[in-house]
């Protein structure tokens, strides 16, 4: 059995064991893939994990970089209490449409704001607001400095900032790769070294997404 069949298996008895069938998630990830959504959403696993750390933050204000389908902006609203909020940043306005959909069927439209477009274009318009507990960053890699640079002005001592697929199977460690998204981890990597406003660490996943990785980055 190859290894990526086993982290399959092995993902899909944690599933089995400690999450409960979900028809409506699963309609979401079934919606996703009939409007051609390509197929990165974050498996049941790790939507679970980002609504644990929603709930052990005690968050009412999150906010999401990359929305895709809102198959993890779903799994964080549920765990919110009744004045929670999520802001969700999406520069594909179709994905953005489907999202939108998905949060309607799953009940938690009123919990959820989409902005759609860049990014990098939308964070300055959230300055001024009530900083956000909890800052899940999971869009185009090349820009995760940037992003990081963005959410620490969102932020408050505490805001906890969660970055996904920063392993990349391993290619984060080749120093002369020409691949954007690699350049931009390492960048992020390079800023988040001694930074005085951030402590951080990394962690390696395998699963049925095969082999990567996020870091965790807590604002002092």
């Amino acid at each position: 059995m190859s290894n990526l069949e086993t982290w399959k298996q092995v993902d899909q008895y944690f599933i089995d064991q400690l999450i409960p069938t979900d028809p409506v998630m699963e309609n979401v990830l079934k919606a996703n893939e009939e409007a051609g959504l390509p197929s990165i959403d974050v498996s049941a696993a790790q939507g679970k994990m980002l609504q644990l750390f929603v709930k052990m933050k005690a968050a009412k204000n999150v906010l999401e970089i990359g929305t895709l389908g809102g198959y993890s902006t779903i799994w964080m609203a549920r765990s919110l209490p009744e004045d929670g909020h999520v802001t969700t940043l999406e520069f594909n306005p179709k994905h953005a449409e489907v999202a939108s959909r998905n949060m309607e069927m799953a009940g938690v439209q009123d919990k959820i704001e989409v902005i759609v477009g860049p990014a990098l274009d939308s964070l300055p318009t959230l300055e001024g607001r009530e900083p956000f507990d909890f800052i899940f960053i999971d869009a185009d890699k090349n820009n995760n400095p940037h992003y990081i640079k963005e959410a620490l002005k969102l932020s408050k001592a505490g805001t906890t900032i969660l970055v996904d697929n920063v392993v990349r199977d391993g290619r984060l460690l080749d120093s002369e790769s020409k691949d954007k998204s690699i350049i931009g981890i390492r960048e992020m990597f390079d800023l988040l070294n001694n930074h005085p406003n951030l402590e951080s660490t990394a962690f390696q996943t395998v699963g049925s997404k095969g082999y990567d990785g996020f870091v965790l980055a807590v604002v002092t």
